[in-house]
């Protein structure tokens, strides 16, 4: 007998998404009716049942973090009381988001549940977030994510299947109520994708030439993908890949692949005995770093020589139909789609902008500074994708990473680039410096900070090019007549306080001046962004926890 049990409930404050999905400390998500609120909420927006009667087929997986795999069950028991008909899970409820996105598309499913929080550290007193991915594999768009968050704060009740828990360690067919559960290995039909994309025999013959990597997982989603791909199909060593077991805290690693969390990963490649190219990934797979023996490539330099490179690649042998990146991100790609002939677009922050651009055919790389990379293969950043495309480069190339970078600046001039983040910051203190600093630019144009000239400030405003949708307030802009910029923001990928992200731009056109340390070549700048919204004074900090 199937019994659905219909639980009374009231609405919990504070159940409203960021930029990518609802994040909180994961004990906030265990307490009573927080996940299943939430969880019912999208049920009602998105609907579990098509116009013919017939339930919906949805896609669930998460990183693996501490309470993926209760949530999980939680999610399954919610989707069967509420009428859905099937739903797909990555076995041990593993799934990166890129491989769920490329899954919602492959199976033509009516959308999907990702349980993440991204980069974010997990575990018991860490960070957990669920969110919801369209059919056509992207996150879901502001005007469903507010019709979200506005059902949190009228829900009265939930549905729930009374029933044992699924056995997602078996692969195969399950029945749960009258819904189907099919549990399907995470990496196989990924792996198959990236096979389609990328030159496997050009880069297996690299590596089979004494061709030496290490990619870092950081305990977290992508290992069991970077074994299979990395060392099963393209034969790079044994060991080649470490830190490639998930685990629910990720061995206590904080999963953001930048110099400061993948410091292991940079003291090795700039050690004596470096192999020729590192890698990293983060919490949930959609995030990359990349780093050549002795060089640091930076998000934005990475974007830049990708789209500068791809037609190497059999997947984008064609060329490219357009770039676009987020407005922070540093203008190098640009400088290389007006060299292509191709169109650049500068969106908000949020990878959910670029979906239309994707789904229209107007963009095929897409990338932020925050090491996110993808193209119109998924609707997702997509870490492993940005690693592989550069092993596609460097075995057509037979170059070094440095060789690579240096010729590239040469062609196109170099954007110094650098984010500095002051995390945990009070809330109201970094909203009074926001609202001070906007309340400033009228006056800026003009002035003259550190020598250089004002040539405009504003509070960045997008309008969307495929559907009209305006977003504002995305993030205020000083920009100077010698091509630098900065770019301040509070981020929305938080759980706790507020972190104000500095972005820092220095255009070098060459041919000298293309070897500077970041950082310096940037002092002027990072002065600049300091005196013209008053950090110290409103945040009480002297300079920032992360510098990336």
């Amino acid at each position: 007998m199937i019994q659905i049990t219909t639980v009374a409930t009231q609405p919990i404050a504070g159940q409203k998404p960021g930029t990518s999905g609802l994040r909180k400390k994961t004990p906030v998500f265990m307490g009573r009716h927080y996940l299943e609120n939430f969880v019912q909420s999208i049920f009602d927006v998105v609907g579990t049942r098509k116009e013919d009667g017939g339930g919906k087929t949805f896609v669930l997986g998460g990183d693996g973090r501490y309470f993926n795999d209760r949530a999980a069950q939680v999610i399954l028991r919610m989707a069967a009381a509420n009428g859905a008909s099937r739903v797909i899970v990555g076995q041990g409820a593993i799934l990166s988001t890129p491989a769920a996105s490329h899954l919602i598309r492959l199976m033509k499913t009516d959308g999907g549940i990702i349980m993440s929080a991204s980069h974010n550290p997990g575990g018991p007193n860490e960070d957990f977030g669920v969110k919801f991915n369209m059919p056509n594999g992207g996150p879901a768009p502001e005007g469903v994510t507010e019709a979200m968050y506005k059902r949190t704060t009228e829900i009265t009740e939930y549905k729930m299947l009374e029933a044992q828990d699924v056995d997602l360690g078996r692969i195969g067919r399950h029945q749960l109520g009258t819904m189907v559960v099919d549990v399907v290995d995470p990496v196989s039909d990924y792996a198959a994708l990236m096979e389609t994309l990328f030159d496997f025999p050009a880069i297996r013959a690299m590596f089979a030439a004494g061709f030496r990597m290490r990619m870092d997982s950081m305990c977290a989603v992508t290992g069991p993908y970077a074994v299979e791909i990395l060392e099963n199909r393209l034969g790079a060593a044994k060991g080649t890949c470490v830190n490639a077991i998930p685990l629910p805290d990720f061995g206590g690693m904080h999963p953001d692949p930048n110099p400061t969390w993948a410091k292991a990963l940079m003291d090795e490649m700039f050690g004596p005995d470096a192999p020729d190219f590192g890698a990293a990934s983060d919490g949930d797979g959609d995030r990359n770093m990349v780093v050549g023996r002795g060089i640091y490539v930076s998000p934005s330099d990475s974007l830049a020589v990708l789209a500068a490179n791809a037609h190497l690649a059999p997947g984008y042998a064609k060329g490219l139909k357009g770039v676009a990146r987020s407005m922070p991100t540093s203008a190098a790609v640009d400088r290389v789609a007006e060299a292509l002939g191709v169109a650049t677009y500068e969106t908000p922050t949020g990878w959910k902008f670029f979906g239309n651009l994707l789904d229209a055919g107007k963009a095929t790389i897409c990338g932020e500074e925050s090491f996110g990379t993808g193209s119109d293969h998924v609707r997702e950043k997509d870490g492993l994708w940005a690693v592989l495309l550069w092993l596609n480069i460097l075995a057509v190339r037979k170059q070094s990473v440095a060789a690579i970078l240096g010729e590239h600046w040469a062609r196109y001039g170099r954007n110094y680039y650098s984010r500095h983040d002051f995390e945990a910051v009070e809330t109201g203190r970094a909203d009074a410096m926001m609202a001070a600093l906007r309340g400033s630019l009228a006056e800026l144009p003009g002035k003259v900070v550190e020598g250089m000239t004002v040539r405009a400030a504003d509070d960045f405003a997008y309008t969307d090019p495929v559907d009209g949708s305006v977003s504002e307030r995305q993030g205020v802009r000083v920009m100077f007549e010698d091509g630098s910029r900065i770019v301040y923001r509070l981020s929305g990928t938080g759980t706790e306080g507020a972190t104000l992200r500095v972005y820092l731009e220095r255009f070098a056109a060459g041919p000298g001046g293309l070897d500077l340390d970041a950082q310096a070549a940037l002092a002027p700048v990072i002065r600049a962004a300091h005196g013209i919204a008053g950090i110290e004074g409103h945040t009480g900090r002297t300079g920032p926890d992360v510098v990336t």
